[in-house]
């Protein structure tokens, strides 16, 4: 009796029909056994086109306030998200008292037009939305994704967040010690103390991108609601703010809605925003933070490179997938899968309006720190070489085949758009972008390697336990190390009493 016959006799029907459906493809009931089909596994299958990215055309208009709008017509799903970017994020802070743009964005749900932050949240719940605030480095930002038909009514509690912010003093006291357990918090992270130190050597700890984005302890002390309120009044302008809007909308309906919820709120001069130059690393430095008793140590790379805006962004993106933007990358296949020194090491660029930082980084065993470190710069100075061929078809293939998973959701594609925004993108760039990496030649990646990838002139961080990886460190040879301890990096430990 065939394993189908039994299926029916017993009266599996409903799942054994699966079965006998799926061994049917395979060459019938007793398909099991049949394996004249089996594929060839010692030949690597062949890539496939890349697949096409074909948006919606974009919409984009501006209220009579100076609010713009930029929006993308998406019918199939009764879903809309909008995100409201506001030019109010970290870089705006004053050196002397960080942390006021991302305590402002953080507060503005605490308390709104005479709501709490519970009921806030349970109005949100009540219309099946979800939202969100927070800051960036450049823009704070607001987000609600909501069923359609609910948008108007979201649109209203959005609104009194965004424009009525009560900014009570018990959630201010709340977040305010929240913010103080976490720096202390700090010490003992060592990624956290890596990133930090990293940040402040590159920039300097007055820069926008150098300085502590969530406050210090005297900052975060001194902050007041007072201080809030005027910082909001300061930048949250409409003509300091882009609406992206994705979803199952039009243009007429957007326009009324927006118009009603956000058509009284006054425009006002708002500074533009202004981000220095910052010198480039020059030679080689190993800054090491002694943390003892670890058991790994953080080891992280990095210089300044480039604006998001450079023309090399495609050859450079393509580069560092090889490098270390993948799994299969030159980096992690040595520092993990080949020496074992590490569960992953990785590179990456931070791309930001203004010239932002290359890294590459891993957490590696205590004992092999030295090597490391040595494997990093082998990596590094093999960029400089030849590189195959089918490297480089790997890289550019594994861009443009992950590129569409992007735009699945309504609050993907809007994400996407808020990139566009920032980096005043072309309308375009999201349809073209497929073609722009394929387009990528082998003397392209060749070139934006050998020009922005330089292993004698590169910071690098050491966070581990001294006694151990010193001298590991020393034998290397690669430049000066200047020794830090923890407190060198956040200052003394702030008291949680005062």
């Amino acid at each position: 009796m065939s394993v189908c016959e039994a299926g029916t006799v017993h009266g599996r029907v409903g799942i054994m029909a699966g079965m006998c459906a799926a061994l049917m493809l395979l060459g019938g009931a007793d398909g099991v056994h049949a394996q004249a089909g089996a594929p060839d596994r010692s030949v690597r299958p062949a890539v496939g086109e890349a697949p096409d990215v074909v948006l919606p055309a974009l919409q984009e208009f501006t209220l009579d306030n100076g609010l713009r709008v930029v929006l993308m017509e998406k019918r199939d799903i009764p879903l809309v998200q909008l995100n409201l970017l506001i030019g109010a994020g970290t870089a705006r802070d004053e050196p002397s008292a960080p942390g006021i743009a991302s305590m402002t964005a953080a507060m503005l749900d605490e308390g709104a037009a005479g709501r709490s932050a519970l009921e806030i949240a349970d109005a949100f719940e009540m219309l099946g939305a979800r939202f969100g605030v927070g800051a960036g480095t450049h823009a704070a930002s607001m987000s609600l994704r909501v069923p359609s038909r609910r948008l108007a009514e979201a649109l209203s509690i959005a609104a009194d967040v965004m424009l009525r912010p009560d900014f009570p003093v018990a959630e201010l006291d709340r977040l305010r010690a929240e913010r103080l357990t976490a720096l202390v918090r700090r010490y003992d992270e060592p990624n956290a103390i890596a990133g930090t130190l990293f940040s402040q050597t590159l920039y300097g700890a007055d820069h926008p991108y150098g300085r502590a984005d969530a406050g210090t302890a005297a900052s975060l002390r001194a902050l007041t609601t007072a201080d809030l309120r005027a910082f909001h009044d300061r930048y949250y302008r409409p003509n300091n703010v882009t609406a992206v809007v994705v979803g199952d909308t039009d243009r007429a309906q957007v326009e009324r809605l927006l118009g009603g919820a956000f058509g009284t709120w006054p425009r006002a001069d708002v500074v533009r925003e202004s981000i220095a130059d910052t010198e480039q690393v020059t030679g080689r430095m190993i800054y090491l933070v002694d943390k003892p008793g670890s058991t790994q140590s953080i080891v992280r790379l990095g210089r300044i490179v480039l604006p998001r805006s450079t023309a090399d962004y495609y050859a450079l993106e393509v580069m560092n997938v090889i490098l270390g933007g993948s799994f299969t990358s030159r980096l992690n296949q040595n520092l993990r899968e080949d020496k074992g020194y590490s569960y992953g090491a990785s590179s990456g660029f931070a791309w930001l309006p203004a010239a932002g930082p290359w890294s590459a980084s891993a957490a590696v065993q205590t004992h092999s720190t030295g090597p490391a470190i040595a494997e990093f710069m082998n990596e590094l100075r093999g960029m400089h070489q030849p590189i195959p061929a089918d490297e480089i078809d790997r890289a550019r293939n594994f861009l443009a085949m992950r590129y569409p998973s992007g735009f699945q959701s309504v609050a993907g594609i809007a994400s996407r758009l808020g990139e566009m925004v920032q980096y005043d993108l072309p309308a375009d760039y999201f349809n073209r972008y497929v073609d722009n990496v394929l387009a990528v030649t082998a003397e392209d990646v060749q070139r934006v390697a050998r020009q922005y990838i330089d292993p004698e002139n590169v910071t690098i961080f050491v966070v581990g336990d001294r006694q151990v990886i010193e001298q590991q460190v020393r034998d290397l040879g690669l430049g000066d190390i200047r020794f830090l301890e923890v407190t060198d990096v956040f200052g003394p430990i702030p008291s949680l009493d005062d």
